[in-house]
């Protein structure tokens, strides 16, 4: 959206950023990513298509058609792929830039979008879809007139895109409430920026410590981004220390049953649901665990019952009779989460557990086995 050179700081070596890198690339932007750094050069001229090679590798990266659309009034996008988690329609993208005045289509796998300049408009998003915020925030940055997004989402996540427009010339305010006005501008300029620790990341570590008892202190992390998993830790008797950036957790792998349901942020999230099921199949209990933003979450859950876990789903409520211990065994990933999941329950479980992963945990985790290496547990990479 801006030519010339912005730098994003504490940026994660996952497979996402290689892919969004990878499709940056294809639209002509230069890309130097090294120790955490990525520098993005990017001319006056720049692509209109992020083609289906691409896009079908990781679902985030529908969030170049609100920024092409804004700056060069069309784009054609290859619908998205990504995990298998379920329904992830992106009706609320579509429909919320047609509402910034962009014409759309679907021929042979792809959307097509025109716009001859676009204007504000007053949207009102029917699910607070972080990705759907995201994409119309940017393309309301260069729209005419002020735009009002309404039913928003309100993850930190969002908060950190209007921080970062707005250092490049955007004029946003809103962001962690329900609704975001965005004052259009004539253009964007070039900025530097640096991410916000992962809190998702964070809080399977916590979850890993908790169940497999013993002391762990996890930094940099921002507390309130994980208040839901802090609080539901110390209702099932887990001692959680926070120290400004710092949280320490100690756990004797002994804890009580609690429910869980996901909801957008601040509710408990989604991404932590299938760990923290994983977490109660050793609890000493019953408890319920209740998916409400995927229709799909629990493609893990076979993979643990052939650990020994109690596990019954009723559509995308789970009932976990807590056991005493699980077992190690071959275990195949399915997707990002499910596959921390694994992770997680092959650290607590008596025996050897084997992960077969197609690549989904590097996806989301920057350098996890030499980390969960460096606070004593035993894992390792299968050459």
């Amino acid at each position: 959206m801006a030519p010339g050179v912005s730098v994003i700081r504490n940026v994660p070596a996952i497979q996402d950023v290689f892919t969004m890198v990878e499709l940056l690339e294809t639209l002509g932007v230069g890309v130097e990513f090294q120790d955490q750094v990525l520098r993005l050069s990017v001319g006056e001229e720049i692509g209109e298509e992020a083609p289906h090679e691409v896009v079908r590798k990781m679902r985030a990266s529908i969030q170049v058609m609100g920024p092409l659309l804004a700056r060069l009034g069309r784009v054609r996008v290859s619908l998205p792929g990504g995990c298998a988690i379920g329904e992830r329609p992106i009706d609320f993208h579509l429909k919320g830039l047609a509402q910034l005045g962009a014409k759309i289509r679907e021929d042979g796998g792809y959307i097509y979008a025109k716009a001859d300049g676009l204007v504000a408009a007053d949207i009102q998003l029917d699910y607070p879809s972080v990705g759907a915020t995201e994409n119309l925030m940017m393309a309301a940055s260069l729209a005419q007139g002020t735009t009002q997004l309404r039913n928003v989402a309100r993850e930190p996540e969002i908060v950190e895109v209007q921080n970062f427009l707005n250092k490049m010339g955007a004029r946003i305010r809103g962001a962690g409430t329900d609704v975001i006005r965005i004052e259009g501008v004539d253009e964007l300029h070039p900025a530097e920026h640096s991410v916000i620790p992962d809190r998702i990341e964070a809080g399977t570590y916590m979850l890993a410590a908790a169940m497999v008892g013993g002391s762990v202190t996890l930094e940099p992390v921002i507390p309130q981004h994980i208040a839901s998993l802090v609080a539901k830790l110390h209702e099932v008797g887990i001692c959680v220390n926070v120290d400004g950036d710092r949280i320490t957790l100690e756990s004797q792998g002994r804890y009580k049953t609690t429910n869980f349901q996901s909801l957008p942020y601040p509710g408990f999230p989604t991404d932590l649901l299938p760990q923290v099921m994983t977490m109660m199949t050793i609890a000493d209990g019953i408890s319920v665990v209740k998916e409400t933003i995927y229709s799909n979450r629990y493609k893990h859950v076979s993979e643990l019952r052939r650990m020994g876990a109690n596990i019954i789903i009723a559509d995308r409520t789970a009932v976990v009779q807590g056991i005493p211990h699980l077992v190690g065994a071959e275990v195949v990933v399915s997707d990002l989460r499910a596959g921390a999941a694994l992770v997680v329950a092959g650290l607590a479980a008596y025996g050897v557990t084997t992960i077969q992963d197609s690549g989904h945990l590097s996806r989301g985790y920057d350098n996890l086995v030499a980390k969960l290496q460096d606070v004593g547990a035993k894992i390792s990479l299968a050459i």
